[in-house]
């Protein structure tokens, strides 16, 4: 997106000799890619969301490796995944209807506390060594039912503090804070889960601890109210309206199924890491792989953020998306064909970084695409497409355990790889037809 400065689409002239005119020098590459923490709102808000999101990374890793344990089949991790799904599914259409009709804030909030309820019961199981893998299924249905409401209305929120002009680089510092956690998250989990004394219940009392920390940060933002003079109606009929407003945007719905298709064929690949690392590459008992390979993504995914942050905005963006989305099949195929445990580390590199440009940039066209009063709604469908990575992992992890982790994840990429190719032919031909309108409200 444009910066709108002085000279916002003006060449710059060199003064001439004994002018006093003013120049504008272009933002430095710091100003440009930390553009939204300006914005003294949205900071608290993205300091918040870096407790917040390390707390959920030390969560599923500490739930994955916790389940495997228990059981030791892929179909476990798939079971954890799965219950995840269902709650997404039935719940995140009424969690766009919350974050567009009430406080975003008061969202926001109550869903961090079912997170810090979640972590707390399950730190109190073990503490009183009770533990059973179907807890693990529960709490992963509890958590899911907080996502479902926290990221519309995160989403929306962000949009409401930094306008339009900066609305792409909020995001994509947002997806950065997620994933930088990631590179933190797992060697934190790892490392606590392997301490006798500590263990996984010390683990989970961590990221309770971490998510309160986000609450009280949460509670001294704005109350994201709705825009005056709103009507509303019962919430099945505005998600109604919202699927009617997504008809009718061409656009939006190309961005929307194609990050369903996405997420439910490529995204999955994260719940079998623990696996990978254990069965393929010969980790044992030790979560020490599983956490060096979700901190190979991380760190893909923290550089590729860095990279796309101040260059979210213009009308070839689509086609950085499109080839990050290829590009996150193929390092799945390539996966799949790694020989070394080193060499797989490399590709989760790319995996990473693909992942977070992909999501970074879909993310930031579906909104610039769509009416504010629109933004929950229209993210909470496109988070139904995460519901759908929960009920795939069920499948993908029966199929793994028939034909095994290798030949599955060369499956996932090529399904993935496909979808994108279709995507970069269909896109031009929407654009011919129906121009995409950017909303500058």
């Amino acid at each position: 997106m444009e910066d709108r400065g002085a000279a916002a689409g003006e060449p710059h002239e060199p003064p001439t000799a004994g002018s006093d005119a003013p120049t504008t020098a272009p933002p430095t590459w710091r100003e440009s890619t930390f553009a939204a923490l300006s914005v003294p709102a949205y900071r608290l808000l993205w300091y918040g969301g870096v407790f917040s999101f390390l707390a959920v990374q030390m969560q599923v890793i500490a739930r994955a490796a916790l389940a495997y344990d228990l059981t030791g089949s892929n179909e476990s991790l798939g079971t954890v995944m799965f219950w995840f799904g269902v709650p997404m599914l039935l719940l995140t259409p009424f969690g766009g209807v919350a974050a567009d009709r009430f406080s975003k804030r008061a969202v926001i909030l109550v869903s961090q506390w079912l997170l810090i309820i979640s972590s707390a019961l399950l730190a109190i199981v073990l503490i009183a060594d009770v533990i059973a893998f179907w807890m693990l299924p529960a709490s992963s249905a509890v958590q899911a039912a907080a996502f479902a409401f926290l990221g519309p209305a995160r989403m929306a929120f962000t949009s409401d503090l930094v306008g339009r002009q900066r609305l792409g680089n909020a995001v994509v510092l947002q997806q950065m804070s997620m994933n930088g956690t990631r590179v933190f998250g797992p060697s934190i989990a790892g490392l606590l889960t392997s301490i006798a004394w500590f263990g996984y219940e010390g683990a989970y009392i961590t990221t309770a601890i971490l998510t309160i920390v986000a609450s009280v940060m949460t509670m001294r933002l704005p109350p994201g109210s709705p825009a005056p003079g709103k009507v509303t109606q019962r919430p099945l009929r505005e998600f109604a309206d919202g699927l009617r407003y997504v008809r009718a945007n061409p656009h939006v719905g190309l961005l929307l199924v194609v990050s369903l298709v996405v997420v439910m064929s490529a995204f999955p690949y994260i719940s079998f890491l623990a696996s990978l690392s254990k069965d393929v590459f010969g980790f044992g008992e030790s979560n020490a792989g599983y956490g060096f390979m979700s901190g190979a993504t991380a760190i893909g995914a923290v550089s590729a953020s860095l990279f796309i942050a101040g260059r979210s905005g213009g009308p070839g963006v689509w086609k950085v998306q499109a080839a990050a989305g290829a590009a996150f099949g193929i390092g799945l195929v390539l996966l799949a064909a790694a020989p070394t445990f080193l060499v797989s580390l490399v590709v989760l590199v790319l995996v990473g970084g693909a992942t977070s440009a992909f999501q970074a940039l879909n993310n930031t066209m579906v909104l610039m695409a769509s009416e504010s009063a629109y933004h929950g709604r229209v993210q909470s469908l496109m988070m139904l497409g995460f519901s759908g990575f929960g009920l795939m992992a069920l499948p993908l992890g029966v199929v793994a355990d028939a034909i095994g982790l290798r030949t599955t994840f060369a499956i996932m990429g090529t399904v993935t790889t496909v979808a994108m190719g279709v995507y970069f032919v269909v896109r031009p031909i929407l654009e011919r037809s129906h121009p995409m309108v950017v909303h500058d409200e």
